[in-house]
């Protein structure tokens, strides 16, 4: 028998509105009502001093590490603004601002910087799981929520995060095989911020874009500018408006860059060069997003001053509220508690002798 071509599609579309230099493509411009516009434009200022402020206290020794959000702003929050509240997400561990949208109180995230279990929020007030360490994992949690509500006949959605080295883990093409078997409701956002921790985006993969990735699974994909908030909330209401009409699953790969350290562990000048980093600064999302805002009319540098101001306040509230909460008496017992049902013979060992050891701290500082 004659060989035989099988046409798949072949193109993946990319999607650019507002660029670095703040022009504007107008037949693209989405309609986002002028509330939103400030209301996301505000949300990406305290996103942005937030993760600064979290630097500071890091390396003072008042939290412990975390990974920075800086220059990722506008792919997590237009991804996020077109979601509702009944709608899930799943955060990988560089989500702070979408979570921050979602809900998440910014005491929660210095607590649980702080090694607080009381920083992770109960997800039956938020449709938010908790921060995902193992990489890629939360495709999977992402995708069990989605088939459920399909299941269930809602027209809810869920919507996983991901960056770029988690799309060489088999979690995420497990996770985009069911999403295209099942048509499942689900939006799989890929932060590909050119560096997974010290590997770089041309050693993780040969493809020319992560986008498309997801034609083997018969999914759209589509690479959009991920430092340009317009073109990400676009295609993240289209998929998240395909999803609810029963259309099945996204990929959208935000092409962004990790302006910080992977996590405050790490030390990006022995991996990369200070040339590569100004020439992303200089695609800075904030600052595009504000040349569009003050271009329509809307904003202003004295409301930028204010806002400024406003958020360096509502910060440092914040971080003077967890403080206090960290100050007040945590029960150290509580570690064996919600653990197992019923405690191990080994754990329950040590359970006692830490309870002996406590009480001898006691009687010693009595007698002090």
């Amino acid at each position: 028998m004659p060989r035989k071509k099988i046409t798949i599609p072949s193109k993946v579309e990319s999607l650019s509105i507002l660029n670095e230099k703040g022009q504007l493509d107008k037949t693209l411009e989405p309609d986002i009502p002028e509330e939103l516009l400030l209301k996301l434009h505000r949300a990406m200022v305290l996103g942005r001093r937030f993760d600064e402020r979290l630097l500071s206290l890091q390396r003072q020794g008042r939290i412990g590490t975390f990974a920075p959000i800086t220059g990722q702003e506008a792919s997590q929050l237009g991804a996020v603004a077109p979601l509702r509240d009944t709608d899930w997400m799943a955060p990988s561990f560089r989500e702070m601002a979408a979570e921050l949208w979602r809900g998440k109180a910014m005491e929660s995230v210095i607590l649980a910087y702080g090694g607080y279990n009381e920083g992770w929020p109960d997800e039956k007030e938020h449709n938010d799981l908790p921060v995902a360490i193992p990489v890629a994992s939360q495709v999977l949690h992402a995708l069990g929520i989605a088939w459920a509500m399909k299941y269930r006949q809602k027209d809810d959605v869920a919507m996983a995060f991901l960056g770029d080295g988690g799309t060489s883990e088999g979690d995420f093409h497990e996770g985009l095989n069911f999403a295209g078997v099942y048509q499942a409701p689900v939006i799989i956002i890929c932060q590909n911020n050119q560096w997974a921790i010290s590997v770089p985006r041309s050693k993780q993969t040969r493809s020319k874009t992560l986008a498309q990735k997801a034609l083997a699974y018969d999914i759209p994909g589509i690479q959009v500018d991920g430092n340009d908030i317009l073109a990400v909330y676009a295609a993240s209401k289209e998929a998240i408006d395909r999803a609810r009409a029963g259309e099945g699953a996204t990929l959208i790969e935000n092409v962004t860059y990790r302006m910080m350290m992977h996590t405050t562990a790490d030390d990006p000048k022995r991996y990369r060069t200070d040339k590569e980093v100004n020439a992303w600064k200089k695609r800075d999302p904030i600052i595009r997003f504000q040349k569009y805002l003050i271009d329509k009319g809307i904003l202003s540098d004295k409301k930028i001053n204010t806002l400024e101001e406003d958020v360096k306040a509502e910060i440092q509230g914040a971080v003077d509220n967890a403080e206090a909460m960290m100050k007040k008496t945590i029960e150290p017992m509580d570690m064996f508690n919600h653990a197992y049902e019923e405690l191990p013979p080994y754990t329950e060992q040590q359970r006692k002798e830490f309870e002996e050891e406590l009480a001898e701290i006691g009687k010693e500082g009595n007698h002090a």
